[in-house]
Order: structure tokens, then C-alpha cells, then sequence
């Protein structure tokens, strides 16, 4: 199978850099996009070429495809925080729906051939069963979720009309770091329980909130399905091979391990791999979190021989603790 040179979008974002090293360690030429306001310039590996520059700027996508001979995007470009997307509505329908549009439209005038996107469990809403699959309603409560399914569907209807084929990722909670501790989630203030916790066990933070305790789950906290980032980047990497293998398919699928921990399980989690024991400052829910959210992952392990590696909680907390401390020396805090 051809190895199409692949420009991730992003690429200097947490998972986006992941993706760069799964792509790059399975022998992909890949080129990065991404305006850094939130990536980082040492996410990306020695050689990987970076274009400083924003994904609505068709001049520059016109070029980045032209010089790279771009067969494939990896579209990972976006803002991610729910309470802010329901802050600042147009910000999201701007960053994640309006600049995905100009970017689409620049792979098709280009003619690219193969497109991932990296969707979310955020399209869902509040499901009314868990495990949620696919075909679950799309019921999205806060802007970001639905600029996340405004653009499967530009993409749903772009493959009709046009020789492109897509797979849309939804992920469920993305967690830990590269194992070798190349990348890791470096966004200051980030909101994922795992980066807090870890963050709050090395004392950069006095404590963890835990908002709400009275959810309908065995312990009272929210359940969430974690997946280790590395996980995550290689079902990318499969997603492309599949969708190279057959050009008139497109896909979308649950990425998640199908299996839930409780805001308290993952603290505990944290507690036992650090020999530490973080503050929990008990709070009350936040406005829109499901008691329960776990995936149905039958159809990616189905379509891909996507088998996960680190389907362990207390390996993703390693990971992340591991990454965490090599953040605090690259940034000299330590």
C-alpha cells in the first residue's frame, strides 16, 4: 500500500502530535500545519516540516498541497473546551466548523484523496443508553459538539459529490502521553481529570474538583471512558490505510475502550501510581455532564485490527505523570 504523504492539521496539539509520531514511527512522510496558539513547536519531531499558518488561509493549504504532494489530511485543528464553547458560540461555529469548511474545500480543489477527521462523543449529547454506538441520536448540547457534527456532515456530503473519502473519529476521553515521553499534553489550565490530577500530585495545582457526587453511578461521580492518546493515534493511522484500501468507503467510528472509571476510581488511580494522596475538594455538577459515557467499540475493532495497547488505567496515569515532569524541565518549573 502507498504511503501518501499525510499533512496533519494541528500537529503541534496534544493529539496531533501523537498522531505525527504514529504516522512517522509507521513510516509516513508527514508534513504539520498549526497556528501555535495552542500547539507547541517541540511537539513536533527533527524533520517533519512545520507550516506556521491557520488552516483558512487557502493560499497557504494551496501551496502546502502543491509542494508536499498531500494525499491525505489528518484534521485534528480546533478548539475543545465545552464551558467556553458555550461562552463564545461563534468562536467555536468559527474554529472548529467555518475553517474546517475552508479546509475541505482546499483538499478537494487540490484533489486529496483520503480525510480524517477528529470528532467526538460530544455529538451525542446525553445519550440515554451506555455504551453509545454510532448510530446512537446526535444530540449535541453545547456548541462544540455540534460544530464537531456540523463538519461530519459537510463531509458526509462532500464524499458524495466528490473522489474523497473520510473517516471521522469520535473520541471518548483522551488521556496519558507518549510512552517514551516524546509528547504529552502541554496546554496550560487544561480541563481533562487525568492531566489536573497528575498536575495537582506534583504540586502544581492545590487540588482536584470533583463536580458532583450525586450522579446515578456506583460512587456518585461522573463515569467516562478513557483512552490512551497512543491508542488513539494508532487507529489513525489504520483509519488511513482503510480508507486507502477502499477508496469508496467512508467510515465513522467510536474510538474508546468500552469500559468507564468514575471520577473517584481515576484519582484513586493517581494516588497509587504517585504513593500520594491528592486533595478532593467535593463540588457541585456541572451543567451538561451524563452521569455515564462510555463507548461501544465494537465497530472500529471490527473494521480495523485496531488492538489497543495500554488499556490500563494506571498506565495512562504513568504516562501522563512521566510526561508531566519532563513538561516541568523542558519549561525549567522544576
Amino acid at each position: 500500500m502507498g504511503q501518501v504523504p499525510v499533512l496533519v492539521t494541528g500537529g503541534a496539539g496534544y493529539i496531533g502530535s501523537h498522531a505525527v509520531l504514529a504516522l512517522k514511527d509507521a513510516g509516513w512522510p508527514v508534513v504539520v500545519i498549526d497556528n501555535l496558539t495552542t500547539g507547541f513547536r517541540f511537539a513536533i519531531p527533527e524533520g517533519v516540516p512545520l507550516y506556521e499558518g491557520d488552516i483558512e488561509d487557502g493560499a497557504l493549504l494551496a501551496r502546502i498541497f502543491a509542494e508536499q504532494k498531500i494525499g491525505a489530511v489528518m484534521h485534528f485543528a480546533g478548539s475543545i473546551i465545552v464551558p467556553e464553547s458555550v461562552e463564545n458560540p461563534l468562536m467555536y461555529y468559527h474554529n472548529n466548523t467555518a475553517k474546517s469548511r475552508a479546509l475541505i474545500a482546499a483538499a478537494v480543489e487540490a484533489g486529496v484523496s483520503h480525510f480524517i477527521f477528529s470528532s467526538t462523543a460530544a455529538t451525542y449529547g446525553i445519550p440515554e443508553v451506555s455504551p453509545v454506538t454510532e448510530d446512537s441520536p446526535k444530540l449535541p448540547i453545547n456548541p462544540y459538539g455540534m460544530s464537531k457534527l456540523m463538519t461530519e456532515t459537510m463531509l458526509a456530503d462532500t464524499a458524495r459529490a466528490h473522489p474523497i473519502n473520510y473517516c471521522a473519529l469520535r473520541y471518548f476521553n483522551v488521556a496519558g502521553a507518549d510512552p517514551e515521553a516524546r509528547t504529552g499534553q502541554s496546554t496550560a489550565g487544561a480541563t481533562h481529570l487525568i492531566k489536573v490530577a497528575v498536575e495537582a500530585a506534583l504540586g502544581k495545582r492545590s487540588h482536584v474538583g470533583v463536580f458532583g457526587t450525586d450522579f446515578d453511578t456506583p460512587d456518585g461521580t461522573g463515569v467516562r471512558d478513557y483512552i490512551h492518546v497512543s491508542d488513539l493515534a494508532a487507529a489513525h493511522v489504520l483509519a488511513l490505510e482503510a480508507l486507502i484500501a477502499e477508496p469508496q468507503r467512508s467510515l465513522t467510528m467510536n474510538c474508546g475502550y468500552g469500559q468507564g472509571f468514575s471520577v473517584l476510581e481515576v484519582l484513586d488511580a493517581v494516588d497509587r501510581v504517585t504513593n500520594n494522596t491528592i486533595v478532593r475538594q467535593m463540588e457541585g455538577r456541572r451543567a451538561g455532564d451524563p452521569d455515564s459515557l462510555i463507548s461501544d467499540n465494537t465497530r472500529v475493532k471490527a473494521t480495523l485490527p485496531w488492538v489497543p495497547r495500554y488499556a490500563d488505567l494506571d498506565v495512562i496515569v504513568r504516562h501522563a505523570l512521566a510526561w508531566e515532569r519532563k513538561l516541568t524541565e523542558i519549561r525549567g518549573e522544576g
